[in-house]
């Protein structure tokens, strides 16, 4: 079968053809259906191997973390899932005995450091092998085809969304900055779950336009020496209740952090690499919170699958056939997509 791997540390990923893996006692044998990509999968091409190694990643391996698919085959001992089941694949690796997974807070595992698309072969390929049927999710309504971007995107800004929703309350402001494939989820499940005025921040006016469509209350152009003043006028002054930053660059968390009213929110997610440089007194929200977090818990994955059914939340993507690869990843890189790009094996 044809799959999308990175052969060597710091080199471009490059279709070859590998044989299709045959599950072992617990595992679970997918037939790959689309496959989401992420602006993660950039840095990992370019990972230096000794971080690789350090995080447990294993070279060579498949790209590709957002999955959805079939059940292909079951290795001996897999209960609670049937061959043919439409299924998509949790985004984030769990050991699943831990304290963490335990509590319910899988997304912190320790295992969570490698996995499927991340140092463990992932689902660019017309098949992936999952080891637990508990990352597993099975699909009632759901196209598997387009799914697998709610397993990482939609979980992603759901957790962080779900966690400041007591923050948030008739005549609150919520800022996304940011508002491409994760900041789009997160606008969405801000007008679902909260009062709030939501308003996005980012350099695409056609992001803009879309984040208007998918509920946004106000938008900012940019981000520059203007952002804070700008919400602050929003705000009457006061600043926002909650800023997520989908971008996480130096200008987007200097910005986002003074932005925030006391006792509010700044929630840090985009892997822009940004650094804080200001001391804490005077410039953190009094009596307010600075977070980070990466991905979501099994449990945020099937509640933003529940609501992708029912109908509250889109899941916009553009397909792109296995053939066109490089053009799907050349549109994610300059912000020319709408929604996520799927790529769909065996074409």
């Amino acid at each position: 079968m044809k799959a999308y791997r990175l052969l060597e540390w710091g080199k471009p990923a490059q279709v070859v053809e590998v044989e299709v893996p045959k599950p072992a006692s617990g595992q679970i044998l997918v037939k790959v259906a689309g496959n989401g990509l992420c602006h993660s999968d950039f840095g990992m091409a370019t990972l230096p191997k000794e971080q690789g190694e350090a995080l447990g990643w294993k070279m060579p391996f498949t790209l590709g973390h957002e999955t959805g698919g079939w059940v292909a085959e079951l290795g001996d001992g897999v209960h609670g899932l049937s061959v043919g089941d439409p299924v998509v694949l949790m985004g984030n690796n769990s050991c699943g005995v831990c304290d963490y997974c335990l509590r319910g807070e899988d997304h912190n595992c320790d295992n969570g450091g490698y996995g499927r698309g991340y140092g463990r072969d992932g689902g660019l390929a017309d098949f992936v092998l999952v080891d637990s049927a508990r990352l597993v999710i099975k699909l009632d309504q759901l196209n598997p085809v387009e799914a697998g971007p709610l397993t990482d995107a939609g979980t992603t800004a759901y957790h962080g969304v779900k966690r400041v929703l007591p923050k948030l309350y008739p005549g609150s402001t919520a800022v996304v900055i940011g508002a491409g494939g994760l900041g789009s989820f997160a606008i969405q499940l801000l007008k679902v779950l909260s009062p709030a005025r939501i308003v996005a921040v980012d350099t695409n006016q056609a992001r803009l336009d879309f984040a208007l469509e998918l509920g946004a209350h106000e938008t900012l152009i940019g981000v520059n020496e203007n952002t804070t003043k700008d919400i602050l006028d929003l705000t009457s002054g006061k600043g926002a209740n909650v800023v997520l930053d989908f971008a996480g660059f130096d200008t987007t968390i200097e910005a986002g952090i003074a932005a925030v009213c006391k006792g509010g929110s700044y929630g840090l997610v985009g892997a822009g690499f940004g650094t804080y440089n200001k001391p804490w007194f005077g410039n953190l929200p009094k009596d307010g919170e600075v977070f980070n977090y990466q991905g979501g818990s099994i449990s945020d994955t099937k509640e933003v699958i529940k609501l992708a059914e029912a109908g509250l939340i889109r899941n916009e993507v553009e397909i792109f056939p296995f053939s066109q690869i490089e053009e799907a990843y050349d549109k994610l890189h300059k912000g020319k997509l709408r929604g996520r790009a799927v790529v769909t094996p065996g074409s």
